[in-house]
């Protein structure tokens, strides 16, 4: 497998990677530690993980989206030397960032490629460079994209996005969490409590939820995370400034699903006009379901469909009255918020768990090692 993050707080990779090991596969992930924070070689829950490190070339570069040119040079030369002391068989390219590294290595090797799209990458680098470097990214996906013997997706908005663009066979592998209960538990917090642990973004609607909660000084808000450091930097100092909201920072991904069960609604909202999230599924959605809590999601967006088809939270428009309305509704109606949860668990029990994901990808690697 191949990541452009030190494979620190990657929680779909984890899972993809921990599933394949205990069904009798060896896995190997290169990942790109641009800051050399985490060690150069560890072994973690029986995934052997290598980290690749700048060069002082590249880290000369003065944008993240430069220095990726260079470090796919330098990935691809550290790949053909893990190749060559212990082969591989298949290369598992996660998201557009990886996948010239692996379409190199095919080149090369002849090996068969896996590409695990995320999301739409070209769209989501869209926010913060300018458009014509995303046109670039969208157009160069689909010339490499001729190179994949396999594309695994996360839900069926990006996978009729991929069928527009290949003809290779698809697979949806949902970002779902395995179940932790069967039976529905009510949280025991004495104020209600909001959470929100992701992508700390401009499009999440973060700041404007800081607000939100102020109005409401009788409940208690959580919110954690990673992102960009300048917003991070930003958010900080906005809830630092509000008593009933909690700034919790990075968050160990296995803290994710104890500190969900321990809430009583998730903040899921996403600007409908941001063409990446609009279209994604969000690891809440789905920790929030494994738990029984509801979820507030924006309307026009994919989560908010997936929410109102499965009746397992609200839907608001993208704006703060609204997402006020929707947080008084929950706190003020317990039937209503318990009902939600409970629909969220059911489903969860009967289809959107990890372990029938799991036979998917498990059969995948079955019918490409044949």
């Amino acid at each position: 497998m191949i990541l452009a993050n030190p494979f620190t707080h990657d929680p779909r990779v984890f899972i993809e990677a921990n599933s394949l090991i205990k069904a009798g596969h060896k896995i190997t992930i290169l990942a790109w530690d641009k800051k050399r924070k985490e060690p150069a070689h560890e072994i973690k829950e029986g995934i052997n993980i290598v980290r690749s490190f700048n060069t002082k070339f590249i880290d000369l570069l003065p944008f993240d989206i430069l220095k990726l040119h260079f470090w796919w040079n330098k990935a691809f030369e550290d790949c053909l030397k893990l190749h060559y002391e212990k082969p591989f068989d298949i290369i598992h390219c996660h998201d557009l960032d990886t996948l010239k590294i692996g379409v190199k290595l095919k080149k090369k090797l002849g090996l068969p490629i896996i590409y695990d799209a995320h999301e739409i990458w070209g769209y989501m680098i869209e926010r913060d460079i300018p458009k014509i470097w995303a046109s670039y990214y969208l157009s160069l996906e689909k010339k490499l994209i001729r190179y994949v013997d396999w594309v695994v997706t996360v839900n069926e908005p990006l996978k009729r996005y991929f069928a527009n663009i290949t003809d290779k066979p698809i697979t949806i592998v949902m970002n779902c969490k395995p179940l932790i209960r069967t039976n529905y538990k009510k949280s025991d917090n004495k104020k209600f409590k909001i959470q929100y642990i992701g992508s700390l973004s401009k499009p999440r609607f973060l700041l404007e939820l800081v607000d939100v909660i102020k109005e409401i000084p009788d409940i208690y808000c959580s919110i954690g995370g990673i992102g960009k450091q300048e917003y991070v930097n930003n958010l900080k100092s906005k809830c630092f400034g509000v008593k009933n909201v909690d700034f919790i920072g990075i968050v160990n991904m296995k803290d994710v699903i104890p500190m969900t069960q321990k809430a009583d609604a998730i903040i899921c909202m996403t600007s409908p006009d941001d063409p990446n999230n609009s279209r994604a599924t969000a690891n809440k959605q789905f920790e929030a379901m494994v738990c029984g809590r509801p979820i507030i999601c924006t309307k026009h967006t994919y989560p908010g469909e997936f929410t109102e088809k499965n009746e397992v939270g609200i839907t608001v428009e993208f704006n703060k009255e609204s997402l006020k309305d929707a947080i008084l509704n929950l706190k003020n109606n317990s039937k209503l918020c318990e009902e939600l949860g409970r629909n969220a668990l059911k489903a969860a029990i009967e289809k959107y768990n990890w372990e029938n994901q799991e036979k998917k990808l498990v059969r995948l690697y079955e019918d490409i090692c044949r």
